[in-house]
């Protein structure tokens, strides 16, 4: 059981619903520079999130989903995600996710000089986070 004393509150918005709304011990995510982990009381701070999987250690186990950009707000009593896409292990299509990854790896490899490389390897991050994230389940 955890400890009430180093929970807060956690939230995750997309354009479309709000996620995700709990209270955790520890979030982890992935952002523009790196992966983070988040306590109680952590310094303020924003950041601009990376595709990824998200961690919440709630009181009860571990949830993960996957979050596809945005940025993240970092207070001491809460954190918000705003991400472009959220989804839950269950709600991703695998073959979808697994035929994604083979167009990006398929663009990259051409390296045609009409191939939006930066697009290609975002598109490769997503599908591969999807993939990593339906694994965790």
């Amino acid at each position: 059981m955890a400890d009430k004393e180093k929970m807060f509150q956690v939230k995750i918005i997309t354009p479309d619903r709000i996620f995700y709304t709990g209270e955790v011990e520890m979030i982890e995510f992935m952002t523009s520079s790196g992966q983070i982990g988040v306590y109680k009381n952590h310094i303020p701070l924003t950041t601009v999130l990376a595709p990824g999987a998200v961690m919440l250690h709630e009181a009860d186990g571990e949830k993960v989903a996957a979050v596809h950009s945005g940025f993240a707000e970092i207070l001491p009593e809460e954190v918000t995600l705003l991400a472009e896409v959220a989804e839950w292990p269950e709600e991703i299509d695998e073959s979808r996710a697994e035929a994604a990854k083979q167009r990006a790896e398929e663009r990259l490899q051409a390296k045609a000089a009409n191939i939006d490389l930066v697009r290609a390897e975002y598109s490769l991050r997503r599908a591969l986070t999807r993939i990593n994230v339906k694994e965790m389940k």
